[in-house]
């Protein structure tokens, strides 16, 4: 079978939607980098996103590089209209607008990112556009957007019924403040690794709700919402941007491991750094999840709630994760 096929009995056949023209590439001819043949492919992901998780595990092992494994399973997020943290669906800014942030990073180092960007859906497919067919690394606003209809994007409404009476609701108080963990899930992180035992990431959100206009979190900024690096691991974050941004929380995660920690010790101290700053319990939620080269898994949270989902061996299951306070 080959890869377009495949794309479209997975969530493509579910939905009737066509991420980008030519978001599918052919698979990395890098050779193999140093790595357990023991550790089979694997695709991790923040919060319970079981079809998205296993659309990315399925595409690993129907051959799909781990880049393109992630944006794919990211994409069946960002056009579920039932999140109202990701893509469509995503829940506005003060001023009513949709607004979305995203970032990819693959193996080699390169990465790529967009940011406030209106009326496109599919937004980490697009950082991977701006990855690999721009000089730059990230695009912002009306150019992300112009860029993304130049490459064959197709611009929606990104607000829906649902969070346009939501928004209108918001408007008789306008009491802006994060809430710990509202949704079920927020910010969706995902991190792969493929049969060359590659590891790639994509970051996808619509950014906190109610927000100000031009507001952008962790999520698109290489090393704070998500980092790789192919000899030492990658880390994702979720939660108060604001909060992981000060301590460039993926990065660190990752530098915690190239020192020696586990990805789960990595993780801990991240949100311990955060802590380290706060003078009384935060009212705020912040969590990472990480993975090694060794295919080990660590996640980590401020409040009680996270949870990831793990698809490994065929079988796909979302983990609580232990957290500062229960």
């Amino acid at each position: 079978m080959n890869r377009r096929k495949f794309l479209s009995r997975s969530y493509l056949g579910a939905t009737s939607l066509l991420i980008a023209p030519e978001t599918i590439s052919g698979l990395s001819k890098n050779k193999k980098p140093s790595y357990s043949n023991e550790t089979p492919l694997y695709a991790i992901s923040t919060w319970d996103v079981s079809k998205a998780n296993m659309i990315a595990g399925k595409a690993l092992e129907a051959g799909f590089s781990a880049i393109e494994a992630a944006v794919n399973g990211v994409a069946y997020e960002e056009s579920n209209l039932l999140n109202t943290t990701v893509g469509k669906g995503g829940a506005p800014d003060r001023d009513g607008i949709v607004s979305l942030d995203a970032c990819v990073m693959n193996h080699t180092g390169n990465c790529g990112a967009v940011l406030a960007v209106e009326n496109i859906t599919h937004v980490a497919a697009l950082a991977k556009e701006v990855m690999e067919k721009t000089p730059h690394v990230i695009l912002a606003g009306k150019g992300a957007r112009q860029f993304a209809i130049k490459q064959g994007y197709k611009p929606e409404n990104l607000l829906t019924e649902q969070g346009k009476k939501a928004w209108k609701k918001w408007l008789k108080n306008k009491n802006y403040k994060p809430e710990i963990n509202v949704e079920n899930h927020d910010t969706i992180g995902m991190i792969c690794c493929d049969k060359l035992g590659n590891l790639s990431g994509a970051c996808t959100t619509s950014g906190l709700a109610y927000k100000m206009s031009g507001r952008v979190g962790d999520s698109p900024i290489i090393g704070s919402g998500l980092y790789i690096d192919n000899k030492v691991g990658g880390a994702v974050a979720t939660g108060l941007g604001e909060e992981v941004i000060k301590t460039v929380g993926s990065f660190l995660i990752v530098e915690l491991m190239r020192s020696g920690l586990s990805p789960q010790e990595a993780c801990e101290e991240a949100v311990n750094r955060i802590l380290e700053k706060q003078k009384v319990k935060p009212n705020f939620q912040v969590a990472y999840l990480s993975t090694n080269i060794n295919g080990e898994v660590g996640a980590y949270s401020i409040q009680k709630g996270f949870s990831y989902t793990f698809y490994k061996n065929k079988i796909n299951k979302n983990i609580s994760s232990d957290s500062v306070y229960k």
